[in-house]
C-alpha cells in the first residue's frame, strides 16, 4: 500500500476473537496514533458455505496468521504502535496458513464465483496478491504510484492530508467485464483502496469486493467504498 494520511480520500465519488493483539494504525501509512490500548480481533465472519474440515482448517490458520503478528510500540514515533505483518512472511508455514485463509474466505464469499482478477495495491498488497492469484487461478493486477509502471497507464487522483497523490494501472491490464478483488494488507481510511476502485471502473470492469488483513474499524474506512462486499481478517478499533 502506499502511505495514505487521515484523509486520503479519491477525488470524485465511488460509485471468533480467540486472540487480542494491541495495535494502533500502521504507522508507515501515517494514519492518526492513539496511546491507547485497543483490541485487535479476529473478524467475526459466518462460516456457512464452508465444510466441517474447512471451518476447522480456517479457524486454525487464523490463530497462527494472528499469532505471528508482531506490535512494535513508539514506531516510528513515539505514541505509534506499528503493525508489522512482516514476521508472517519470514515463516513459511504462517504464510501458507495466511493464503489458506483467504483462499477460505474468498470461497466462503463468493462460492464458485471466483474474481477474474486480483488487483494488489502498492506495496504490501504485493506481498501475498500474487500468490493469493496463483493459488485461486487467477491473474494479478498492480495498482502503483504515478511514474513507476511503464507504457500507457490509466490515472487516478486521491486527497491526502498535505496534498493530493496519484495511482496508476497498466491499460489493457484489466479487460472490460472482468471482474475483481482489490487486496491489500490494512484498510484505514480506505482512500487509496477506493481509488483502485475507481482505476478498475475506469478499464470498464467490475470491482467484485475487497480484501484486508488488518481493518482498523474506528477509521470507518469502509464507508467510502460502497456496498461492495468486504472481507477481512481481522479488525481493530482503537478507540475500545
Amino acid at each position: 500500500m502506499t502511505d495514505p494520511t487521515t484523509s486520503d480520500l479519491p477525488v470524485g465519488s465511488v460509485a471468533t476473537n480467540p486472540s487480542q493483539l494491541a495495535t494502533t494504525p500502521d504507522a508507515s501509512r501515517r494514519e492518526p496514533a492513539s496511546s491507547s490500548s485497543g483490541t485487535t480481533e479476529l473478524a467475526g465472519q459466518s462460516v456457512t458455505a464452508l465444510l466441517d474440515h474447512e471451518k476447522t482448517k480456517l479457524e486454525t490458520a487464523k490463530q497462527l496468521v494472528i499469532g505471528s503478528l508482531r506490535r512494535v510500540p513508539d514506531f516510528p514515533i513515539p505514541g505509534i504502535n506499528f503493525i508489522d505483518i512482516l514476521p508472517i512472511f519470514q515463516n513459511p508455514v504462517a504464510f501458507e496458513s495466511l493464503v489458506e485463509v483467504l483462499v477460505l474466505l474468498v470461497r466462503e464469499r463468493f462460492g464458485n464465483q471466483i474474481p477474474d482478477v486480483i488487483v494488489g495495491l502498492e506495496a504490501r498488497g504485493f506481498l501475498f496478491g500474487p500468490t493469493l492469484a496463483l493459488r485461486l487461478g487467477r491473474a494479478f493486477v498492480p495498482v502503483r504510484k504515478k511514474g513507476k509502471i511503464p507504457g500507457a497507464c490509466k490515472t487516478v487522483e486521491y486527497k491526502k492530508e498535505y496534498g493530493t497523490d496519484e495511482f496508476q494501472i497498466q491499460e489493457g491490464a484489466v479487460q472490460p467485464g472482468q471482474t475483481c478483488l482489490i487486496v491489500d494488507d490494512i484498510i484505514a481510511t480506505g482512500g487509496t483502496a477506493a481509488a483502485a476502485g475507481q482505476l478498475v471502473e475506469l478499464s470498464n470492469a467490475t470491482v467484485m469486493g475487497y480484501l484486508f488483513m488488518i481493518e482498523i474499524t474506528f477509521l470507518k474506512g469502509r464507508a467510502i467504498l460502497g456496498d461492495k462486499p468486504i472481507i477481512n481478517l481481522i479488525e481493530h478499533d482503537e478507540e475500545e
